[in-house]
């Protein structure tokens, strides 16, 4: 399976996820911009950075992804899928 398959099919997982907690998501496919996922409900936005299997978030991108600037009530986080696992580890910003 090529990154790229591997990348969306980690994307979609986190959607559902967010979906099924009352969150309303969009997805910037084929987007180089800082957040791959963006989640809100009625209190709260999410922008969310996604990797999955062995791929962590590189210094330059996590300090990029951090310096984006957001309303009071939003969180930056990067959601890692590691290989075969059905959770994802979650790191708030």
């Amino acid at each position: 399976m090529s990154t790229a398959a591997k990348g969306r099919r980690a994307e979609h997982r986190a959607r559902k996820l967010l979906e099924d907690a009352g969150y309303t998501v969009t997805r910037s496919a084929g987007s180089k911009g800082a957040a791959d996922l963006v989640a809100w409900n009625t209190v709260q936005f999410r922008l969310l950075n996604i990797k999955s299997g062995t791929k962590y978030c590189g210094t330059l991108e996590r300090e990029a992804f951090a310096l984006v600037p957001v309303p009071p009530n939003a969180t930056k986080e990067i959601w890692r899928f590691p290989d075969r696992c059905t959770a994802p580890s979650i790191e708030v910003l």
